[in-house]
C-alpha cells in the first residue's frame, strides 16, 4: 500500500489540489454539457410534441400530420448528434488556433447561445429555434468530448495521468445522472418547465467562463507547439510544483527534440503516416467498439426489461436513475484504479465481461415471458453491464488516445476518435429499432469478443509512461523487422539535409 500511494505523496499539496480543481473547470463545461444535454431530451417528449402540434396549428390554422410530427421530433432528437460530429472535426483545429483551454473558452459562447435559443424557443412559438439550439448544444460537446481530454492528458504528471484523464468519463456519467434527476415530472420534467430544462446548458458554461482562466494553458502545447519556454516553464510549476517540474520539463523538451519543429497534422495526414498507422488502427477500433458495444442497446431496451419485470411506467423514470449511477459510480472507480491496475488490464477486462453479460442478456430476454423470475435476470444484467462498461471501454478509452499519440498527432488523433465515434452513435440511433430485442446483443457479444482480442494482441501497457516510450513501443509494430535499418536511413537523410 504504501508504494501504490507514493507517487501522489511525492507531490505537494498545492499542486495537488490545482490539478483536482482544473479537472473540475475542465468537465463542467466540457463532457459534463454531452451527458447532460444527451440525457434530457427524453424526459419532455410529450411536451415538445404538444408545443410542434399547437405552434403548427396556430401557424398555419392546421392539425399538424402525425407522420410531419414524428420527422420534425426526430429531427430535433438527432440534429444533436450532427451538431456533435461537425464539434468533433473543428474542435482539433481550434485546440491547435486557440490553444486547448482557448478552444474550452471559446466553446462557451457556443453553449451560451445555444440556450438562449432553446429557452426562447417556447414563448415565441418558434420550433425552429428548439432545432438550431439543438445542433449548437451538439457542436458544443462535439468540441468538449474533444478538447477536454486533451488538455487533461497534457498537463497531468505521468503518475496521475490516468486519474486525471478519467475527469472526462467522470463529468460525462455526471452530467447523464443530472440531466436524469433534473428531468423529472417533480423538478424540470413537468409541462410548464421544459424550457427551463433545455436551456439550463448555460450554467455549466457561465461556471467555466468563471474558473477555467485562473488556470494555465497546456504546458506541452506552450513550449511544443508555441515555443514559449518561460510561459511552460510557470504552468508546470502551477500544476508540479517547484520540486517537480524539472523532471516534466526534461520530458517534454525530448518530445519537442523528437518532433524537430514538425507541426501539428491534419487527421487526413495521420492515415498516409506509416509511424502512427497501429496507433490510429487501435483508436478507430475502442472508438467503434466504444459505441457499438452494446450500452446503447442497454439504454435502449431498459423501459421495456424494467417492464417486463414488473415496474410499474409511473417508476421506470426513478429506476432509470439507477442506470445513470452506476455508470457514475464506475467512473469513479475507475479513475481510482486506472493508475495502479493499468489501462490494458481494465479495458480488455471491461470487454470480456460486457461479452458475458451479452450472453446472458440474450438468454434472458430470449425466456422473458417462460418464467416470472427471469425479468430480474434481466434487470440484474443491465446494471452488471453497464458497471462493466464504465470500469473499462468507458473510462479508458478516451485515456489511451491521449497516450498513443505525441504533440504533433494527438488533435488529429481526437478529431478523427470523435468523428467515428458520433457517426457510430447516430448510426445506433437508427437501426436499433429495426433489430430484433432479443437476438440484438448476439452482435454485442461478437463485437466486444472481438475488440477484446485485438487490444489483447495489439495494446501496449501505457501506465507511467511518457509518449516517447509509448511512440516506441508502437514502432516495431509500424515498420516491422526493418526498424533499425529504417531509423538508419532516416537518420542519414537529414543529417545530409542538415548538411547542405
Amino acid at each position: 500500500k504504501g508504494n501504490r500511494i507514493q507517487p501522489i505523496l511525492r507531490m505537494e499539496s498545492q499542486p495537488l489540489w490545482t490539478l483536482f480543481l482544473a479537472v473540475c473547470a475542465v468537465g463542467i463545461g466540457g463532457t459534463f454539457q454531452y451527458g447532460y444535454n444527451a440525457s434530457i431530451i427524453n424526459a419532455p417528449t410529450q411536451h415538445i410534441h404538444r408545443f410542434l402540434n399547437e405552434t403548427w396549428t396556430n401557424r398555419y390554422h392546421e392539425a399538424l400530420n402525425p407522420d410531419l410530427l414524428t420527422f420534425l421530433w426526430s429531427v430535433i432528437a438527432s440534429v444533436f448528434s450532427l451538431g456533435g460530429l461537425c464539434g468533433a472535426i473543428v474542435g482539433g483545429s481550434m485546440a491547435i488556433c486557440l490553444g486547448r483551454k482557448g478552444a474550452l473558452l471559446m466553446n462557451n459562447v457556443i453553449a451560451i447561445l445555444a440556450s438562449i435559443l432553446m429557452g426562447i424557443s417556447f414563448p415565441t412559438g418558434l420550433f425552429e429555434l428548439l432545432i438550431v439550439g439543438r445542433f449548437l448544444i451538439g457542436i458544443n460537446s462535439g468540441v468538449g468530448i474533444c478538447v477536454q481530454p486533451l488538455y487533461l492528458g497534457e498537463v497531468a504528471p505521468k503518475h496521475l495521468r490516468g486519474g486525471m484523464a478519467m475527469g472526462s468519463s467522470i463529468f460525462l456519467t455526471g452530467g447523464i445522472l443530472t440531466g436524469q434527476i433534473i428531468g423529472l415530472r417533480e423538478l424540470l420534467g413537468g409541462e410548464m418547465y421544459w424550457p427551463l430544462l433545455l436551456s439550463n446548458s448555460c450554467f455549466p458554461a457561465f461556471a467555466q467562463l468563471l474558473f477555467l482562466p485562473w488556470f494555465p494553458e497546456s504546458p506541452r502545447y506552450l513550449l511544443i507547439d508555441r515555443g514559449d519556454e518561460l510561459s511552460c516553464v510557470k504552468a508546470l510549476k502551477r500544476f508540479h510544483g517547484s520540486s517537480e517540474y524539472r523532471r516534466e520539463m526534461e520530458d517534454i523538451q525530448r518530445e519537442s527534440f523528437a518532433l524537430d519543429g514538425e507541426k501539428a497534422k491534419k487527421p487526413c495526414q495521420l492515415f498516409t503516416d506509416r509511424a502512427v498507422r497501429w496507433q490510429l488502427i487501435t483508436v478507430i477500433v475502442m472508438t467503434m467498439g466504444q459505441q457499438l458495444s452494446g450500452i446503447n442497446a442497454i439504454y435502449f431496451y431498459a423501459t421495456y426489461i424494467f417492464e417486463q419485470a414488473g415496474i410499474s411506467a409511473e417508476q421506470i423514470p426513478y429506476v432509470t436513475l439507477g442506470t445513470g449511477a452506476c455508470e457514475c459510480l464506475t467512473a469513479l472507480t475507475c479513475g481510482l484504479l486506472i493508475d495502479y491496475v493499468g489501462r490494458r488490464y481494465l479495458i480488455i477486462g471491461g470487454y470480456l465481461l460486457m461479452t458475458l453479460w451479452s450472453i446472458v442478456l440474450t438468454f434472458s430476454l430470449t425466456y422473458q415471458e417462460l418464467y416470472p423470475w427471469v425479468p430480474y435476470v434481466s434487470m440484474t444484467s443491465i446494471f452488471a453491464f453497464i458497471l462493466s462498461f464504465g470500469l473499462g471501454p468507458g473510462g479508458v478509452t478516451n485515456t489511451l488516445i491521449a497516450e498513443l499519440f505525441i504533440q504533433s498527432s494527438r488533435p488529429a488523433a481526437y478529431m478523427i476518435g470523435g468523428t467515428i465515434s458520433w457517426i457510430s452513435f447516430f448510426t445506433i440511433g437508427m437501426l436499433f429499432p429495426f433489430i430484433v430485442v432479443s437476438y440484438c446483443f448476439l452482435v454485442c457479444l461478437l463485437e466486444c469478443s472481438s475488440v477484446a482480442a485485438f487490444l489483447f494482441l495489439v495494446i501496449p501497457e501505457t501506465k507511467n509512461k511518457s509518449f516517447l516510450a509509448i511512440k516506441n513501443e508502437f514502432h516495431k509494430l509500424n515498420f516491422g523487422r526493418n526498424t533499425k535499418k529504417k531509423e538508419t536511413e532516416l537518420y542519414e537523410r537529414r543529417r545530409l539535409h542538415d548538411g547542405f
